[in-house]
């Protein structure tokens, strides 16, 4: 078989090595690595217990994100880690749905390294002022989600995910979609304490 010639080969390894990034995320790896991420410290502990997720959202923040119905609490399900609210955008296509759900019972220490953790899911540190927090989501060549999981109190996460309804989204939208959810939680809920 004759030799390619360098640019093919140059080529091939620049392609190879394509990556997406995520807003706000520190590195632009797409694949699952072996190593978890490192994650800013806490500076302030924003406690979730007894806190209700439809209400983690305000009117004013829910006409931003475009939803219109009135959210949903999900039913207990094994799986889901606590109390989960759904949040429909769907008056128009692209439709999907934002979840949030305050997990009273796990740090974001057991995603990163803990009883949590995937090997098969991209993990990336991703900016929410004050708290650590990543996004988490599995390589996939057909996009199913995205969630921002911010570690709010210690033994205590809040998961915010970004569910879409066909392929309309790529991933890094879907990410940034999800963090902005969960930013906009965490401000709610610093008001409520």
């Amino acid at each position: 078989m004759p030799a390619l010639p360098r640019t093919v080969v140059a080529a091939a390894l620049v392609v190879s090595g394509c990556t997406s990034t995520v807003s706000g995320v520190a590195g632009p790896a797409t694949r699952p690595s072996s190593e978890p991420p490192e994650l800013p410290a806490r500076q302030r502990e924003l406690p979730l217990r007894d806190a209700d997720p439809c209400a983690l959202l305000t009117s004013a923040q829910l006409d931003q994100l475009g939803e219109n119905g009135a959210p949903r609490r999900l039913p207990e399900d094994s799986q889901r880690d606590g109390p989960t609210c759904a949040f429909d955008v769907d008056a128009r296509p692209p439709t999907y749905t934002y979840y949030l759900e305050v997990i009273g019972n796990a740090d974001i220490e057991d995603w990163r390294t803990g009883a949590h953790r995937r090997a098969s899911m991209v993990q990336q540190p991703v900016a929410v002022p004050g708290f650590p927090a990543l996004v988490n989501y599995a390589p996939s060549e057909g996009i199913q989600d995205c969630e921002t999981l911010v570690g709010v109190a210690q033994g205590q996460t809040l998961r915010a995910q970004m569910a879409p309804d066909d392929r309309s989204f790529t991933q890094q939208q879907l990410c940034d979609m999800a963090t902005n959810v969960a930013k906009l939680a965490v401000q709610t809920l610093e008001t409520l304490k």
